[in-house]
């Protein structure tokens, strides 16, 4: 049985077979968006990367694939390549527009109440809502390990007898008690096989734990030290960034080098003169789970979004909650994690704040991740939608992204949701150069100027030329893939025998062949 590596707790999802349509928010059709949702109650960072890499999207703990070729208005996971970005001249206006407003306080003549086409990068679902619910109850413990199954330990001629549990047709169950099978401690330290009799180590005894791994907290415990020091700083005074504070991001003003066509990092730092009329500055905080400084000022990010939801996108104030806002961009299943060749910030969910003069006038929902930082969403004030906050925070994270790749080589590319084509006020997205659009069906990357052809003849387009070409991690052996069932943790096979009325191999199957076979072996599909 496939072990989860790089340490942590394992993923843990639920997958929902549902099949009807949604209101779309592009169109506006009815009951014509149609997608295959799961529920993350956990989830590390290398197996979302996997995902989004086949076309997965996350909205809160809900992760989400469009069904591209039923979909009213399919929507195709776009990336940029950050070590060969080229500033666009509509990047640039917005970039030098943000140097006059800094520098001078000048504003555009008719900027006011200016608003982008697209001025959120997370339009891909309805933030105020998903299309399902998750009830189910998933408790992790990392420190009791679950039970493992594997197919070695079962001969194939084996019955397989199970314990009564609480709730069978015998038993009735207490409708405010939780059920044993809604609870799960999981562990990667558990994923070892236990050894046959006369084989390997014993069992009852505790493992030995590698000096590495002994290091690596060491390294952590330091690390959260630092990092406790540095959380809460004066708003008033910015910091220079260096590995020892990754959290507040202002680049160093920097004057062109001769002739040389200016770089993003420059055209960022002509607006950061200390004697320039306004101050602004771009801080990181862990969102999941949250630190100090991301608690600190909770409230005042919230009353940011809140006035965006009511005043952008017309919201009702019952559909801008403070739950809702927490639900939808503060949770995230993706585990913190700070492996030694990572950033030196870690993996996982952030906030990433920009301050003008001491205040919170924008926030970019962001996750690193091991090859890329994907754009989850963006609100800011409305007074300020004259600054083109939208493009402003795109370029930003772009600059970002080239930050975090110099101490982290794999962390190459900038992800921006999802282009649609058919969608004028989304088109935008192509302009960031060099991206390129996800094939649906063989899921390779593919230059976004190979596309258009294709996707201005068909909304649905398979955009691999190579017509040999397939899924090289489709879904292969189902016996193989990993659920957890009733805290044991065993190959499908396996829970096959165990439960012999259960209908569900047309789910199981389904779920496999959207997550591929990778993800299927490493993450536990979590069965009732």
């Amino acid at each position: 049985m496939a072990a989860n590596g790089g340490g942590g707790v394992a993923s843990i999802v639920e997958y929902f077979i549902e099949d009807d349509g949604y209101k779309c928010g592009y169109c506006k059709g009815t009951n014509s968006n149609y997608s295959k949702g799961m529920w993350a109650h956990t989830m590390k960072v290398e197996d979302y990367q996997d995902l989004i890499d086949r076309g997965w999207r996350r909205s809160g703990m809900y992760v989400y694939k469009p069904t591209m070729d039923r979909t009213c208005c399919p929507q195709y996971a776009i990336r940029c390549h950050i070590l060969d970005f080229k500033l666009a001249k509509s990047s640039k206006k917005v970039l030098k527009k943000m140097t006059r407003f800094l520098s001078r306080g000048e504003v555009a003549k008719g900027g006011g109440g200016t608003v982008e086409p697209m001025d959120s990068h997370s339009e891909d679902i309805g933030i105020c809502q998903l299309p399902v619910a998750c009830t189910s109850e998933v408790n992790i413990d990392i420190e009791k390990p679950l039970k493992i199954v594997s197919l070695e330990e079962i001969p194939e001629s084996t019955e397989v007898q199970e314990k009564p549990q609480p709730g069978g047709a015998g038993e009735k169950e207490d409708p405010g008690q939780k059920h044993p099978s809604a609870e799960a401690n999981v562990s990667t330290e558990s994923f070892k096989r236990v050894p046959k009799p006369g084989r390997g180590a014993d069992p009852n005894k505790p493992p030995c734990r590698k000096a590495k791994d002994v290091r690596r907290e060491l390294k952590l415990e330091k690390q959260f030290q630092k990092q406790q020091q540095i959380e809460v700083g004066d708003v008033s005074q910015p910091r220079e960034p260096s590995c020892a504070n990754p959290r507040t991001l202002p680049l160093q003003h920097r004057a062109p080098q001769g002739n040389q066509p200016k770089s993003l990092e420059e055209f960022i730092s002509e607006s950061l003169s200390p004697d320039a009329v306004h101050q602004l500055e771009v801080r990181l905080v862990r969102s999941s789970p949250p630190n100090s400084q991301f608690k600190a000022t909770f409230q005042e990010s919230y009353q940011v979004y809140k006035r965006y939801q009511m005043t952008i996108h017309k919201s009702t104030p019952d559909k801008a909650t403070e739950q809702q806002y927490t639900r939808f961009l503060c949770q995230s299943p993706l585990q913190a994690e700070n492996p030694p060749d990572g950033p030196d910030l870690g993996y996982g969910s952030f906030h990433q704040q920009y301050w003008l003069d001491g205040k919170i006038i924008a926030v970019g929902v962001i996750d690193i991740l091991p090859r890329c930082i994907s754009s989850v969403y963006l609100y800011y004030d409305p007074d300020y939608a004259f600054l083109s906050l939208g493009v402003y925070s795109a370029v930003r994270e772009i600059a970002f992204t080239t930050q975090l790749q110099k101490t982290a080589p794999n962390l190459c590319y900038y992800y921006m949701g999802f282009y649609i084509h058919s969608c004028p006020k989304m088109k935008y997205k192509g302009q960031y150069y060099p991206s390129g659009l996800l094939c649906p069906e063989t899921y390779v990357w593919v230059p976004i100027e190979k596309c258009r052809t294709k996707l201005d003849q068909s909304k649905y387009s398979r955009l691999n030329e190579d017509p040999n070409a397939g899924d090289e991690k489709c879904f292969r052996d189902l016996g193989k893939v990993l659920v957890l069932y009733r805290s044991t943790v065993m190959p499908y096979s396996i829970y096959q025998r165990r439960q012999k009325r259960a209908n569900d191999e047309v789910a199981v199957q389904q779920y496999a062949s959207l997550v591929g076979q990778t993800c299927a072996e490493r993450m536990l599909l979590y069965r009732s």
